[in-house]
C-alpha cells in the first residue's frame, strides 16, 4: 500500500454516490474502525507472490484532489503475501484487495495517512479515498510492464523538456538583458558566460576540477554556495559545513548536465556565470526545499584547481 502509483483508471470514481445500486457491501476494519463500502466486490485473489494493479484517488472533503494515480507513470501494485500481518486499517483494506473490488470510504487524515498527512491538512480533517483493483501479473509480467511503462515514461518527459528548453530560452533571454550581458549558446541549451580565461589543458572527461560556487534561482534568490561571504550576505550560513572549493570529476554524469557540459568550458582560474535551463539541471522534480521543480539555474563558479 505504499506504492500510490497508475497509470490508468480502473473505474468512474464515485461521482453520484446516491445513484447507486443498495446492494452495496459495507464493511468496517478490525482496526481503526473504518468504514468500506464495495461498490461493486471481486472475487479473484492474487496467488502469493503474485502482484496486483491498483488504482487510487485521494481526496479532501471539498473533492481537491490530494492524490491521483492518473499522475503518475505507473499504477499502485502489491505483492500477495498471506503472511503478512495489517498493522493499521488501510493495511487491512490493501491486504484483502481482489480483481474487481472498486471501494470508496471515508476516514480522517491520521488514519489514512498515518499522522503523515501532507501539509496544510490536519490530523482531524475528514478525507475520501476511491480504491480499485483490477489486474493480477507474475513477476515477469510485472517486470515487464514496469519496462514498457518507463520507456513511455521517458519518452513524455524527453517532449516536455524539448518544449521547455524553447519556452524557457525566452525567459533567459529577457534576464541577459536585464542584466547586460553577453552570454554564448550550447546546442544543448546551456547559456554561459566566461568573465575570466583559465590557464593550462583544456578540460577532458575525467577531469577533477575543484570548483567555487553561488547557485542562485533566476529571480535571485541563493540556494547554496561555498563561499561564506556570500552564505553569511544571504542569511544562510552554516557553522556545521565546510566552506570550500568542491571537487567535481566532469562529465561522467556525477553532477546536473549543465553543470558536467558547463564546467567542461572552463580551466584551471576560469571564472564564469551558468544559465542553466530547467531540464540541464534538477528539470520537473526540484531539489528540495530551495529549488521547485522547473527552475532555471544561475551559478557564478570559479576554478580553483584542476587535476587529471
Amino acid at each position: 500500500m505504499k506504492n500510490y502509483k497508475s497509470l490508468v483508471l480502473l473505474f468512474a470514481l464515485i461521482t453520484g454516490v446516491s445513484t447507486l445500486s443498495s446492494c452495496q457491501k459495507t464493511k468496517v476494519t478490525e482496526k481503526d474502525a473504518i468504514e468500506f463500502t464495495y461498490i461493486n466486490e471481486g472475487t479473484e485473489k492474487p496467488a502469493n507472490g503474485d502482484f496486483l494493479l491498483y488504482n487510487l484517488e485521494i481526496l479532501t472533503q471539498a473533492d481537491s484532489v490530494i492524490y491521483s494515480t492518473l499522475t503518475q507513470p505507473f499504477p499502485g501494485y502489491l505483492m500477495a503475501n498471506d503472511t503478512i500481518k495489517p498493522q493499521n486499517g488501510m493495511d487491512e483494506i490493501f491486504l484483502s484487495l481482489r480483481v474487481g473490488d472498486s471501494i470508496t470510504f471515508e476516514a480522517s487524515a491520521k488514519v489514512i495517512f498515518s499522522g503523515n498527512q501532507p501539509a496544510p491538512i490536519k490530523e482531524e480533517d475528514m478525507i475520501k479515498v476511491r480504491l480499485g483493483a483490477y489486474e493480477v501479473k507474475s513477476e515477469a509480467e510485472m517486470q515487464a510492464f514496469y519496462e514498457e511503462a518507463m520507456q513511455k515514461e521517458q519518452g513524455k518527459a524527453a517532449e516536455r523538456a524539448k518544449a521547455l528548453l524553447v519556452e524557457e530560452a525566452k525567459t533567459i533571454e529577457a534576464y541577459l538583458t536585464k542584466n547586460n550581458l553577453k552570454a554564448q549558446k550550447t546546442e544543448s541549451g546551456l547559456y554561459y558566460v566566461i568573465e575570466k580565461e583559465g590557464t593550462g589543458e583544456a578540460t577532458t572527461p575525467g577531469t577533477t576540477l575543484s570548483v567555487n560556487y553561488a547557485g542562485y534561482l533566476i529571480s535571485g534568490t541563493l540556494f547554496d554556495t561555498s563561499w561564506p561571504e556570500i552564505a553569511k550576505a544571504n542569511n544562510i550560513f552554516s557553522e556545521e559545513r565546510p566552506y570550500e572549493p568542491l571537487p567535481v570529476s566532469v562529465g561522467l554524469g556525477q553532477v546536473i548536465p549543465g553543470w558536467d557540459e558547463g564546467l567542461m568550458l572552463l580551466k584551471k582560474g576560469s571564472k564564469a556565470k551558468l544559465i542553466i535551463p530547467s531540464p540541464l539541471g534538477y528539470g520537473e522534480g526540484g531539489a528540495g526545499e530551495m529549488i521547485p521543480g522547473n527552475s532555471i539555474l544561475v551559478f557564478d563558479v570559479e576554478v580553483t584547481d584542476s587535476k587529471k
